[in-house]
């Protein structure tokens, strides 16, 4: 078994995001924000290559998901703040500035990790799941595995086996957005 952390295993394990992440109580402020701009730019270059951009499409961090996880650090996720800044702290001096080969390479070495398995997890999370909470910006994930999106109701000529299904792009929460 290949220790490479590969765009494919982390959309395959996606599918396991959990229905808390589609579903959790909706934001309605301006959303706040928990890193500094140091620790951002830190997290932007580790989830860029836990999904990167490719010829498939955008990556985590066009989609989204350091978004995702910033606020949430800000908000229900309070809690885990300080374990996730300091594991973002314990990645090598000028990890954001390294080359993709190298970023991967630390990732690799550190993906049994808690810290690593937390900020994957939640990467996938901002990258698929709905886009209120600040991920998935235009349902680049959602049109990347090729989910609808919800439907309040369904036609006969969707359900029928074979037939592509047109994109929905709405929210479960009713916007067109990303929850601004």
């Amino acid at each position: 078994m290949s220790d490479e952390i590969t765009r494919r295993s982390l959309i395959v394990s996606a599918a396991f995001v959990p229905l808390a992440a589609l579903t959790s109580n909706a934001q309605t402020a301006a959303p706040a924000r928990a890193l500094a701009a140091s620790e951002r730019k830190i997290l932007d270059a580790f989830v860029d290559r836990l999904i990167p951009a490719d010829e498939l499409g955008p990556g985590a961090l066009q989609g989204g998901a350091a978004e995702y996880i910033d606020r949430c650090l800000a908000d229900y996720l309070a809690a885990e703040k300080d374990s996730i800044v300091a594991g973002l702290h314990s990645l090598p001096e000028g990890f954001a500035d390294l080359s993709p080969e190298k970023r991967d390479a630390v990732l690799t070495s550190i993906q049994n990790q808690p810290f690593f398995n937390r900020v994957r997890r939640l990467t996938l999370e901002g990258m698929f799941g709905d886009p209120h909470y600040g991920g998935n910006v235009n349902f680049v994930g959602w049109d990347l595995i090729k989910y609808p999106g919800p439907r309040p109701a369904v036609a006969p000529e969707d359900q029928k086996m074979g037939v592509e299904i047109k994109p929905y792009h709405r929210s479960a929460w009713g916007s067109d957005h990303n929850g601004h």
